[in-house]
């Protein structure tokens, strides 16, 4: 009986744990993208509003100046000609604070705003928030924002090394290019 309280127990806690682990619902293609506002590496506060009429990359990422996280902005560095052309503007999210995201923007040389999301809130709304009860971390997802600020796709398994090149030929596709 002892056995089957505890293992019960145990039970209960990594449900509990699981339940918190995962962040709020993924918004849907073709719903309104969460609207957020939140500061970059320079403090300067960037809103979806601001990019209205332009399509965003809006990626989540977990942590600054980590291999994948590295690799992943240095890829969106490097096609940003090819963004920019496109009509797209990128924006990254972690929970990292601005100082942290102002050493990793300049240490890569990264063109675009780097936003401090801390409390992890846009995180959520986006349902891309994983939260640990100790730490919170952002997932690697990506939403492709269209001008009128609908969702037009999610990207929930990223690799990192072609995750732009992707981008890039979706927003060809769907820009009918």
């Amino acid at each position: 009986m002892k056995i089957l309280a505890v293992s019960l127990a145990l039970l209960a806690v990594i449900v509990l744990w699981m339940r918190l682990a995962y962040a709020g619902e993924l918004p849907q293609v073709g719903q309104p993208a969460p609207l957020f506002s939140l500061p970059d590496q320079n403090g300067k506060v960037h809103s979806l509003d601001d990019y209205k009429g332009r399509w965003v990359v809006l990626y989540f990422y977990p942590k600054d100046d980590t291999p994948g996280c590295t690799q992943e902005a240095c890829e969106f560095r490097d096609d940003l000609h090819k963004l920019t052309a496109l009509g797209a503007q990128v924006i990254g999210v972690s929970v990292d604070d601005t100082v942290s995201h102002a050493e990793f923007a300049k240490k890569y040389h990264l063109p675009f705003p780097l936003l401090a999301d801390k409390d992890g809130r846009i995180a959520d709304s986006y349902g891309a928030l994983r939260n640990l009860v100790l730490i919170k971390l952002a997932r690697r997802y990506t939403f492709l924002i269209d001008p009128q600020g609908k969702v037009a796709k999610t990207y929930l398994k990223v690799d990192t090394s072609r995750h732009s090149r992707e981008i890039v030929d979706d927003l060809t596709r769907l820009k009918g290019n």
